[in-house]
């Protein structure tokens, strides 16, 4: 088979890691506040960010979802969802609808704009999921590498 026929290029690169503090530490040194942090213990599959500000929130989600193995090219909006006291986002492109193990990502559009992402069918999913929410910050400049 050939694969310039299939292919038009590479979107996206992954260097995975197998240590998930160090994942967590480095959205520390990006200036970020997470529960639980690099030095806790895990007791759950829930990884919060506190992202501080509506927008990166957004594009978050958007990166999680532009990582989704189903429906990818959707872009999540804010909506009023019923409970909740503000706009919410999701992210998930789950083969089972609703599954919290897949890789998904939620929160509400208030202060202190925690997001809470979960899941992964593999480790190189959930990995191109961080790979993919950085990228969409960075893209909108709302956050900066060095």
């Amino acid at each position: 088979m050939d694969t310039k026929t299939y292919t038009t290029g590479v979107q996206h690169v992954g260097i995975p890691t197998n240590n998930i503090e160090e994942t967590i530490a480095f959205y520390e040194k990006l200036g970020f506040d997470v529960v639980p942090n690099s030095t806790e213990p895990r007791q759950d599959i829930i990884q919060a960010v506190t992202l501080k500000s509506p927008e990166r929130l957004i594009a978050f989600c958007k990166g999680i979802q532009a990582a989704a193995p189903v429906d990818s090219y959707v872009d999540p909006e804010p909506w009023d969802m019923p409970g909740y006291d503000s706009q919410v986002i999701m992210a998930a492109g789950a083969f089972v609808q609703g599954s919290s193990i897949e890789l998904s990502a939620d929160g509400p559009v208030k202060e202190p704009y925690a997001v809470y992402f979960q899941g992964g069918l593999t480790w190189e999913h959930a990995k191109l999921g961080v790979m993919m929410s950085l990228q969409k910050l960075v893209e909108q400049d709302l956050v900066k590498l060095q």
